[in-house]
């Protein structure tokens, strides 16, 4: 699937700018931001915290040239903006991508998506740019939420001791990484940030290292000033990995960031710049909950009022049905990593905070805490996006396959999720879970059936089970079939559909479309995906000879290719088709435009019946 996009080249110059004139624009930027978030749905609240941030380092670096990584990529709206894009069509198929993309501009330095890897693919960077003999600065952009993730940690740790110039910039936008030390340690951190004393201390240890015994007064004097400031500074773990710490400092303070940033581009080292900014800040509903507009839908940008569309969703189906089952039996417990609204469990943290945890953006900790947990009785549930739950694959065979454990994953937006694209599309989970000893991958396709195999899930299958479930809402077919392997939803004789989950909406109103034509489909609806069951398939595929295999999931290791391979195996005679979504990345988009365009949608599955039947054109 080839994604349209523009490259962006622009290149903005704001070194220039007053301080006033840059207020102005962070407040322009500011308003232009919610209006245009309003209009499209994305990541608010993070962007209009890191607004002056932002600016402030398009003052001070060339993106162009010198490398900035975010991480996750939340907070890059406006980098986005003042390098020449539009978020007129933020995450629109063909527009903007909702984090930063190097195919979409060369300011954009690294893909991101997924957290706390930025310093270390940073320290990539720069170790690159020493080995290569080559000039240019290189930041990391890192939340403190990313920070809860160990991968942030390995690259601070080895970050430290590099010994070249590299700075971290810590964005400090909620959680508490560093204690309450009192006022005289807040005193002291201001007034070595001034640039009074940046200046000082700059010129400070040049003359000093002029001579043997300047060098030597310098060592005590330091040594003195390390003492003091580890006791009274909230910035002696960042200096224990080696690097230099600056802050914390106000992220809306514009003048200063800009200050401290320039002063901090100078320095050849590792330096770690604190920042303190207000999620929200600018728009008072996202300052008053930030967490409601962290990933928004449209909204009214006077009110703040979001225009959902009504009706459930698989998430609180999930979230409701596993409060239920643990009302009876208290063993079951829950675990997120930092997604409690996204993944429905905000009853069940309330209803049984002493079962719930959460263990942030660490994905594999959270697989191996519930593996902990079930080798000592608990029946703990791990509830998860798809695509997050590829970070904990490690974890899934070593700590959980290997002794048969029985932890119950949640793969909540499991297939295409739409405007978040390629980071984000849960379409791969089908081939790694697969591939994982002992597990079972059931896929449920209406919120009746989530409800039936999540029982199952937790007091009725032994071993690591998987229950796989979509973004959003349930379809027209809102059986309850859930409990067999796999079961046939329509009879027929010519061609035989198949497929699982929400997918199955589109295959029966294919075999609809079919029928008008005079063609009968069998449609067989996979329940169990991991043990693979082909009985009924088999069967099906006896009487048509001809197999249609549609699913949201990559090539690689679909459903289809292992279903074509056992009726191989049975020596089957029969023409196959596999419809899914290629071997490669699907981009961003709404989920109806990306269906249509990969043929998954009701009438692509009928025109691909019509070609293997010979009643249509190949495709090119």
């Amino acid at each position: 699937m080839t994604e349209p996009t523009v490259k962006h080249d622009y290149k903005p110059i704001l070194s220039h700018l007053s301080d006033q004139e840059g207020e102005a624009l962070c407040t322009q930027l500011r308003r232009e931001l919610v209006e245009e978030v309003s209009q499209t749905g994305g990541h608010l609240a993070s962007n209009l915290g890191a607004v002056e941030l932002t600016v402030a380092l398009h003052r001070v670096f060339d993106t162009s040239v010198d490398r900035l990584v975010f991480d996750v990529g939340h907070q890059c709206y406006i980098h986005k903006l003042l390098t020449g894009r539009s978020l007129s069509n933020l995450r629109q198929y063909g527009g903007v991508a909702g984090f930063p993309k190097p195919a979409e501009s060369g300011h954009d330095a690294f893909i991101a998506g997924h957290a706390s890897n930025s310093v270390a693919v940073a320290l990539g960077m720069a170790r690159a740019r020493t080995m290569l003999g080559e000039q240019y600065k290189v930041m990391a952009l890192i939340g403190d939420g990313a920070l809860t993730g160990g991968l942030a940690y390995e690259g601070l740790s080895n970050a430290g001791e590099c010994g070249q110039q590299l700075l971290v910039i810590l964005n400090d936008n909620g959680m508490s990484i560093t204690p309450n030390v009192g006022g005289v340690a807040g005193h002291l951190a201001k007034q070595r940030l001034k640039p009074q004393y940046l200046t000082f201390k700059k010129h400070y240890r040049r003359v000093m290292n002029a001579t043997a015994l300047g060098r030597a007064v310098y060592r005590v004097t330091h040594q003195v000033k390390q003492a003091l400031k580890q006791s009274l500074l909230p910035c002696s773990m960042f200096e224990d990995m080696g690097f230099r710490y600056l802050g914390p400092v106000d992220g809306h303070n514009l003048s200063f960031l800009t200050k401290i940033l320039r002063y901090a581009k100078d320095m050849d080292e590792p330096v770690l710049l604190h920042v303190k900014t207000t999620k929200g800040k600018g728009f008072l509903p996202a300052e008053e909950n930030p967490d409601a507009f962290h990933g928004v839908a449209p909204f009214d940008p006077l009110t703040g009022t979001v225009k959902r569309v009504p009706g459930d969703n698989f998430s609180a189906v999930f979230g409701r049905t596993l409060t239920r089952l643990a009302e009876q039996d208290s063993r079951v417990c829950a675990v997120t990593a930092a997604m409690t609204g996204g993944t429905g469990l905000e009853r069940f943290s309330k209803k049984f905070p002493d079962r719930f945890f959460d263990v942030g953006i660490a994905e594999g900790c959270a697989v191996s805490m519930a593996a902990g947990m079930a080798k000592q009785g608990a029946v703990p549930v791990f509830a998860v996006y798809s695509t997050f739950l590829q970070r904990a694959y490690d974890m899934l065979l070593h700590d959980v396959a290997i002794d048969n454990l029985h932890v119950v994953l949640g793969v909540d937006r499991a297939g295409l999720v739409g405007e978040d694209g390629e980071t984000h599309h849960g379409v791969f989970d089908i081939s790694y879970l697969d591939s994982v000893p002992n597990m079972t991958v059931l896929a449920p396709a209406s919120f009746a059936e989530l409800e039936v195999m999540l029982e199952r899930a937790l007091f009725r299958l032994e071993g690591p089970v998987a229950v796989r479930y979509p973004r959003g809402g349930e379809g027209s077919y809102v059986g309850t079939g859930g409990e067999d392997p796999a079961v046939v939803l329509r009879w027929g004789t010519d061609i035989t559909l198949a497929g699982y989950g929400t997918e199955i909406n589109d295959i029966l109103e294919a075999a609809g479309l079919l029928e008008e034509q005079g063609i009968q489909a069998e449609v067989i609806k996979l329940n169990q995906l991991t043990p693979l069951v082909t009985d009924l398939a088999e069967l099906s595929v006896r009487k048509t000879g001809v197999l249609l295999v549609a699913e949201e999931q990559s090539a690689r290791g679909s459903v289809g290719q292992r279903l074509a391979a056992r009726l191989e195996e049975a020596c089957l005679p029969s023409k196959t088709v596999l419809i899914n979504c290629g071997k490669g990345f699907v981009p961003h988009g709404a989920s109806a435009l990306l269906k249509r365009d990969l043929y998954l949608d009701g009438a692509g599955i009928c025109k691909k019946a019509l070609e293997v039947l010979g009643r249509g054109q190949t495709s090119a």
